[in-house]
């Protein structure tokens, strides 16, 4: 007596059974997840086609200086980014991004009643700090290292050159 159809059918049960317990995953989307979805969507742009060159940042950001390193890390369209070192020990991240990409990152902005070097300040979370120059341009120091404070993000904010970024065009 033959059983051939024994086998296909065990196979059928079995995706229909893993299927069902993927589908019904209560597990919620990570933010990867959603990083994904808002990036697919319809009308959104990785860089805006008019934003500055990441090489063009550097010369903003400020020197090593006090014992710390400025190593420079990433440099793409709309964005440039450094470590701050201390000691071999990375303590805070340094940044300059163009918000024409993304202009949901300049909103944060609007409502700020603190400045720093005269332009509109906003803290980010519990270890970020920054500034919008010219209604374009984020500066931002994030704490990498919890002795680095929010005072320390504040100073290194103002070691920028943030007027120089102001006459970029």
């Amino acid at each position: 007596m033959k059983m051939p159809r024994l086998p296909k059918i065990l196979a059928s049960f079995l995706l229909a059974v893993l299927l069902l317990t993927t589908a019904c995953s209560t597990e919620p989307p990570s933010r990867f997840d959603q990083a994904q979805q808002e990036s697919t969507q319809k009308g959104v742009k990785a860089v805006a086609k008019d934003a500055v060159a990441g090489g063009q940042f550097n010369k903003f950001f400020p020197q090593s200086s006090g014992g710390y390193k400025v190593v420079y890390s990433q440099e793409k369209k709309g964005f440039a980014q450094a470590k701050l070192k201390k000691d071999g020990k990375e303590m805070a991240t340094l940044s300059i991004s163009d918000t024409s990409s993304n202009p949901s990152a300049a909103k944060k902005y609007e409502n700020s009643t603190e400045k720093i070097g005269g332009y509109p300040a906003a803290n980010q979370g519990s270890k970020g700090t920054g500034v919008l120059v010219k209604d374009r341009f984020q500066v931002k120091v994030l704490s990498r290292d919890s002795a680095f404070t929010e005072g320390d993000r504040k100073a290194w904010l103002e070691k920028f050159d943030l007027a120089g970024l102001a006459a970029l065009k």
